[in-house]
């Protein structure tokens, strides 16, 4: 095991803030960095969306941190996600900079803070809007040999993350080739420019919302698929990381799934997941499906479903046929906006020469998968070693 110190011991820490927004000097034709929590997403910081100018700066609480710094996320949602620095930039109040120094390799601390996210998260407290302070990230205690082994710790774990990262591009890849093939043989779904005829999607199947379950203790256990399980993907047929509920009285056969249902999410205080569409494929099992989700079941021999399902991956689409979704803070839709929702109609014979293009690509999508999931294997081995001086 490596000596602890605690951050501040090593380096210094600061945190941002936000110039006035009511005042356009500071933010018209900005051209310094400000990121917010969201950005951390990123993991390695490559660019922002918002900029200052340096009369915001200078009235402001916002600091400028240098490239190479780590950055972590105080509040909500992302409080603890950590980002890795390529530029210089500053960032609002709910971000907290941890600066270069001569005492730390700053991919290590990267590395390291992320591999102690889970602990940081239930060290946060407020509830609902759960957060970290600035002081708590201060005294963040870091094992830290040697620069030359935490170089090479860093670059193991470069390595590692360079394979995982590389595989989940391959995802990427396929998705992409999927949505040509469908551009190529169906058009611009908005423009229709190849005057497909058009339905409503009410009449070519049936919706269901689904039920909030209540949880209890007298052993009767299901599958629930819940907004969580609406992943970057068409198709879901593993469900071996699908949670179980226990429930007093196993639901009724109507809201058990069937192989090839759609299910859109209703409701969520995310608005990106709000209208996602997953097929899914539940061979034997009995499986449900939370309220926050509606389910579409085909009734008509003149819709694929591998179609449907690819259609609404269409980001464009999607926002088009959901842009009259309902609620300010969580916007949420319904069966009845399904219903209405006209959607082209190739004959049947081309939308499935269309599924069986798409059923080749989602063969080899899953061989890529399962490589994923080795190398994402590989990668968390490493990063649960690399702390205890195992990879000395």
């Amino acid at each position: 095991m490596f000596e602890e110190h605690t951050i501040d011991s090593f380096t210094s820490v600061i945190t941002g803030g936000t110039p006035s927004t009511s005042k356009d000097e500071y933010w018209n034709n900005g051209n310094i960095p400000w990121l917010n929590s969201g950005e951390l997403q990123q993991d390695i910081i490559t660019k922002s969306s918002n900029f200052i100018t340096d009369l915001g700066l200078k009235n402001s609480s916002s600091k400028l941190m240098p490239k190479d710094s780590i950055l972590i996320a105080l509040t909500g949602t992302t409080t603890g996600k950590v980002g890795y620095l390529t530029f210089e930039a500053c960032a609002n109040q709910s971000v907290t900079g941890i600066l270069p120094s001569s005492k730390h390799i700053p991919k290590y601390l990267y590395y390291y803070l992320n591999s102690i996210r889970s602990k940081v998260m239930s060290d946060a407290y407020g509830g609902a809007q759960p957060h970290i302070s600035q002081a708590y990230v201060k005294k963040i205690k870091i094992p830290l040999p040697p620069l030359k082994t935490q170089k090479h710790i860093a670059q193991i774990l470069d390595d590692a993350a360079a394979l995982r990262n590389k595989t989940r591009q391959l995802l990427i890849e396929y998705d992409s080739l999927a949505q040509s093939i469908f551009l190529d043989m169906f058009g611009d779904p908005i423009k229709n420019e190849k005057g497909w005829i058009k339905e409503k999607l009410g009449k070519l199947g049936i919706f269901k919302n689904g039920l909030n379950y209540s949880k209890s203790e007298n052993g009767n256990r299901i599958k629930v698929i819940g907004v969580g399980d609406f992943k970057n993907f068409a198709e879901l047929d593993n469900l071996d990381h699908i949670s179980f509920v226990e429930m007093s009285e196993l639901p009724k056969d109507d809201f058990l799934l069937k192989d090839q249902d759609l299910l859109f999410v209703r409701s969520n205080g995310n608005k990106e997941l709000v209208g996602r569409c997953l097929m899914v494929f539940v061979g034997h099992e009995k499986v449900s499906y939370s309220g926050f989700c509606i389910r579409f079941r085909k009734q008509s021999s003149s819709l694929n479903t591998k179609y449907l399902v690819q259609l609404f991956q269409r980001k464009e689409f999607k926002k088009y046929v959901f842009k009259n979704g309902r609620g300010a803070n969580i916007q949420n839709i319904n069966q009845d906006l399904l219903g209405k929702i006209e959607i082209q109609l190739p004959p049947i014979e081309i939308q499935n020469q269309f599924a069986k293009k798409i059923a080749v690509i989602e063969r080899q999508k899953e061989l890529v998968k399962q490589e994923l999931k080795e190398s994402e294997d590989l990668f968390n081995c490493l990063l649960q070693k690399a702390f205890k001086g195992e990879l000395t």
